[in-house]
């Protein structure tokens, strides 16, 4: 981990703090997470096969109905992320981080098992929708509950990476998911139930690792704190940091945050001994001030422009391009595709992100899948691209510039508005609104793939190419909003986001506030000569 480079912090930092303990839960954490970019892979794939329609009776259904039957199969998932995400607002204050994880995972772990079994004799997907809707509310809680978790128990030097783990984990998912499909195709006779319950199994075991792993997941320091439970904070501090309980690093931890708590609750509700009900409250009314609401909007604009992008459109199309240049072997450049997009996430996010920023690596990557698009959209009104039919040379030649423009979409797209929504919007709220932010942007991921989902498959039938000048035009005006409305955040405090933002605060807390604080922690803090202010 010596390897990479931390960023500057405002006090001597023990080399203990970086070390296997921190990285460890994170990584467990984000396991969860895994599970979410599988099933943006798998599912379109496993759902086709003939064993699957076969089992279903959907053999016998029409072009309408299994439209349906298909379109009912993804959106129920994503309205089950909704309202796991909006459940977890309210796990996430009363029962904390860590059993907000194992809950959403006990409840995923549920709806993969149905997935799985299904009712084949009675040829009903009854279970299958309903573990698609539980899968679909454990992963909301879990994409909820995953970045805000992760921050609260990183070093302030490496929290932008840990966090990075999110997105890493969910390209490593849908790259998985590309390639059991790939080995489901080329090694499974289609016609054996096999080929579809093996993916639906695959679900269990990230999420059986997380179940497994999840005794050494410690709750957030900060959640204790804000119940009164400072002496297990400490332990938590200890065991994370690789630190004595009573060290001076750990005491400026403790120190800070319940300083900032105890300013947040006297700011909202005029005490700093406030009921959770009351910080609840206090919460939802700053969420509405000047200067919050507009953070709260960008959060919803974001995740809006991140699904009418496009990607989903080509991950319809390419296979079809794909057949036309040649190319038999249309899983292996599916799966292709898949890696391209996984690696330049984990890339960029692991090594690049605190480097050139957040709103020029959107804009850019926006223009260059709008480019993308745009051939793709002249490419098929002109050539006709048609699966099993002979292709003129100039449509082959096409075919090869479409295919290539597939890649640079994938790259284009892993360093742009597919992954950076979820960091802008894990680190531009105070600690005071993180438990709604957190689900907030959750149910906006959720609520536009929902959306998007649905609209899909009528948007093929009636727009044909023009979805792709549909979408490339989408990106465009995306760059734009990026352009005008996206700040730069790039390394900036908290307080610091309140200026960019326009937030004023109602309440100014004095001095009789920090000073309680202060002779609460018996002097600790005060001694150990905390002037630092937190990082984000």
């Amino acid at each position: 981990m010596t390897g990479f480079a931390r960023a500057k912090e405002d006090r001597p930092t023990p080399p203990e703090v970086y070390n296997w303990r921190v990285y460890t839960m994170a990584l467990v954490i984000s396991m969860g997470v895994l599970t979410y970019g599988y099933d943006s892979s798998f599912i379109g794939t496993t759902i086709t096969q003939k064993s699957f329609r076969r089992d279903f009776g959907m053999d016998k259904m029409s072009k309408k109905e299994l439209n349906d039957v298909s379109s009912n199969l993804t959106s129920i998932y994503s309205a089950g992320g909704f309202f796991g995400a909006l459940f977890a607002f309210f796990s996430l204050e009363l029962l904390g981080r860590r059993w907000t994880v194992i809950l959403s995972d006990i409840v995923f772990i549920v709806g993969a098992l149905f997935c799985t079994v299904g009712t084949v004799p009675s040829k009903s997907l009854g279970l299958i929708y309903a573990g698609r809707l539980l899968t679909g509310l454990g992963v909301g809680g879990i994409a909820a509950v995953s970045p805000i978790y992760i921050a609260e128990i990183s070093p302030p030097a490496i929290r932008g990476r840990l966090t990075g783990f999110f997105e890493s984990f969910y390209q490593t998912g849908a790259v998985i998911g590309f390639w059991i499909n790939y080995g489901i195709v080329h090694n499974l006779d289609t016609n054996d139930s096999n080929a579809w319950r093996i993916p639906m199994a695959v679900q269990l075991i990230p999420a059986g690792i997380l179940a497994l792993m999840a005794p050494i997941l410690k709750e957030s320091p900060t959640w204790l704190l804000k119940r009164g439970r400072e002496e297990e904070a400490y332990q938590v501090y200890s065991f994370i940091r690789k630190l004595p309980a009573d060290h001076e690093y750990i005491a400026e931890d403790v120190h800070f945050i319940k300083e900032g708590i105890a300013k947040e609750r006297a700011a909202l509700v005029g005490s700093a001994n406030a009921t959770l009900g009351q910080v609840m409250k206090g919460a939802a009314k700053e969420a509405s001030l000047k200067g919050m609401r507009n953070r709260f909007l960008l959060v919803f604009l974001m995740f809006m422009w991140q699904a009418w992008s496009g990607a989903a459109a080509i991950n319809y199309y390419s296979p079809t391009i794909f057949t036309s240049i040649g190319l038999t072997d249309v899983t292996l450049w599916t799966g292709i595709y898949g890696v391209i997009k996984a690696a330049g996430s984990i890339v960029f996010f692991t090594w690049f992100i605190d480097k050139f920023g957040r709103k020029w690596p959107w804009i850019i990557s926006s223009l260059a899948c709008a480019f993308c698009q745009y051939y793709l959209a002249v490419y098929i009104a002109v050539g006709h691209p048609m699966t099993g039919v002979p292709q003129s040379a100039s449509t082959i030649a096409g075919g090869k510039g479409a295919t290539a423009m597939i890649m640079i979409f994938g790259a284009a797209w892993s360093f742009g508005a597919n992954g950076l929504p979820w960091i802008i919007s894990a680190e531009i709220f105070p600690s005071s609104l993180r438990s709604i932010s957190g689900p907030f942007a959750a149910m906006s991921v959720w609520l536009w793939t929902y959306v998007v989902t649905r609209a899909l498959p009528s948007m093929y039938t009636s727009m044909g190419w023009g979805v792709y000048v549909f979408f490339a035009t989408c990106l465009v005006c995306a760059s734009i909003y990026a352009f005008v409305f996206i700040h730069e955040t790039k390394g900036l405090r908290v307080d610091q986001m309140d200026e960019l933002f326009g937030f004023e605060s109602q309440h100014q807390v004095g001095a009789p506030v920090a000073k309680a604080v202060a002779e609460d922690d018996d002097g600790e803090a005060t001694k150990a000569g905390v002037v630092r202010k937190e990082v984000v």
